[in-house]
């Protein structure tokens, strides 16, 4: 028996066919463009993302052939990105992305009409503009006829459900991404949706991770090489999704995803909504494992600084890459300096997170001099990322929620040059896992358990995840690291108020 996970992404959607012991048959993968309408916004089209999740589900389960019959799927969705949705079934608009910052007046009219701890105790989640419920109130407020017209507001789990079945459902933990979500009563918050101006039943249906929805329609079976009767189970939130697919079912183990975003995922039994998770802005909501809630500690410029250095600064790269039949990326990091480059980044060139949370920061380079080199430059982008992550660290940590091992996962696991990097910058140990794609993999595990391939999440965890390599802290590194880590501490105290006026 196999199982399909499909990870949608903001850049990309991944799909992978599992065995039921962990082993990837196949997979499929297809990247999507951003729209900018406007400076601020971030858009990407639905139907783009629809029609680029068939290819990778067809070539997935093309790839894996029929040796060992698909029962289930269930998907992994980027979170807060949302999407109006007709009664025809089709997309409205865009899809507003997380890191639109469109809706900063919707988060201030919240930070007065609640206050900020209220709506914490309520959803689990710092106030931000990123959250799905400003984007709806963004439509209702400067779309009208747009608004009227809608029949669902749909994240990406609950909207590529609703392709796959006809059904719209979405998870605990994606639903929590939304801030309109009550993170104790497992249920929409009506004080949230009244406050809000939007009927409950404009939204998918909230259910615990793991349940099926329905079935694969025999016309999408057919259309992406699916056997009938597949059924279509709740997923959840990429990073809880992808905690699952790397072990992470207990405290002082956290994974380092780095996709797009960047973030770290930690897990504990018990909700912690206290005063130091809401003034480091960390969110507290459900895990996609039964009981268990996690935080996310996140940049959003992760690989996407790579990405961006791609695409503005790296024509040879790319060039060089392809004439050489290597992925872009390793020739890119194959060229970064080595040890601490003397340029420093603050990676905030989307939407800085945890622990800033401010929409209004902006990213920075510094150190260039007419010796810089591009090198250097590449170099700086993955200090800075990782920099910002081990700041992270050391709030989570006062947040009373403390990180002694990590476990890598996304597109940045496949560097050995970025993970050893990451256990220098974090001086904690670093480990590498059989599936990268571990977002998928927790998809995949959700839906096996299901349809009773495994008698639990911890059974099918442990079954299925292997560690491949540690990456221990390599003392000399540390020091070097240790002392422009202070240097980088103060980058965006000493350079907020600048940014800003820019």
């Amino acid at each position: 028996m196999s199982l399909l996970g499909i990870d949608v992404g903001t850049t990309g959607c991944k799909a992978i066919v599992f065995r039921a012991d962990g082993q990837a048959l196949g997979q499929g993968y297809r990247e999507y463009p951003h729209v900018f309408p406007q400076r601020g916004w971030a858009e990407m089209s639905s139907d783009d993302v629809w029609a680029a999740t068939k290819e990778a589900i067809a070539e997935a389960v093309s790839r894996a052939g029929a040796r060992d019959p698909m029962r289930a799927v269930a998907v992994s969705s980027q979170g807060e990105g949302i999407t109006p949705i007709g009664a025809d079934g089709n997309a409205l608009d865009n899809t507003i992305l997380s890191f639109d910052n469109r809706t900063t007046a919707q988060a201030d009219w919240w930070a007065q009409r609640f206050g900020k701890r209220k709506l914490f105790e309520i959803t689990g989640q710092p106030l931000s503009p990123m959250y799905s419920i400003n984007k709806i109130m963004w439509w209702r407020e400067n779309r009208p006829e747009l608004f009227a017209r809608t029949w669902k507001f749909l994240c990406y789990e609950d909207f590529t459900s609703f392709r796959l079945c006809g059904e719209a459902a979405i998870d605990y933990s994606l639903a929590g991404r939304t801030m309109a979500f009550d993170v104790r009563a497992e249920r929409w918050s009506d004080e949230i949706l009244d406050a809000a101006g939007v009927e409950r039943e404009r939204l998918a249906t909230t259910m615990p991770s793991g349940a099926v929805i329905g079935k694969v329609r025999d016309d999408v079976a057919r259309e992406l090489g699916l056997p009938r009767g597949v059924a279509v189970v709740t997923g959840g939130h990429d990073q809880p999704c992808g905690a699952l697919g790397s072990g992470i079912t207990q405290p002082r183990i956290a994974i380092d995803a780095t996709g797009t975003v960047e973030c770290i995922t930690p897990a504990f039994d018990e909700l912690n909504l206290s005063d130091a998770m809401l003034a480091s802005n960390y969110a507290c909501y459900h895990h996609v494992v039964p009981a268990m809630y996690v935080t996310l500690a996140f940049n959003f410029t992760g690989g996407s600084l790579l990405r961006w250095y791609r695409d503005t600064l790296g024509k040879q790269e790319r060039e060089d890459a392809e004439a050489a039949g290597m992925d872009v990326y390793e020739m890119m990091i194959g060229l970064a300096t080595s040890g601490p480059s003397p340029v420093m980044v603050l990676p905030h060139f989307a939407l800085p997170a945890t622990p800033w949370n401010d929409p209004f920061s902006r990213g920075a380079i510094l150190g260039l001099t007419l010796a810089t080199t591009k090198g250097d430059i590449i170099k700086a982008l993955l200090d800075g990322v990782t920099f910002e992550m081990r700041l992270n660290l050391d709030y989570l940590a006062r947040a009373g929620v403390v990180v002694e091992n990590l476990r890598a996962i996304g597109g940045g696991a496949k560097s050995p040059t970025w993970l050893q990097l990451k256990a220098d910058i974090f001086n904690r140990p670093l480990s590498s896992l059989s599936v990268s794609e571990a977002a998928c993999l927790g998809a995949a595990l959700l839906a096996g358990a299901a349809v009773g391939e495994y008698s639990s999440l911890d059974e099918a965890a442990s079954q299925t995840i292997r560690i491949t390599h540690t990456y221990e802290p390599n003392p000399a590194m540390v020091e070097q690291y240790a002392a422009r880590y202070e240097i980088y501490r103060q980058l965006y105290p000493t350079l907020c108020n600048l940014l800003h006026a820019l």
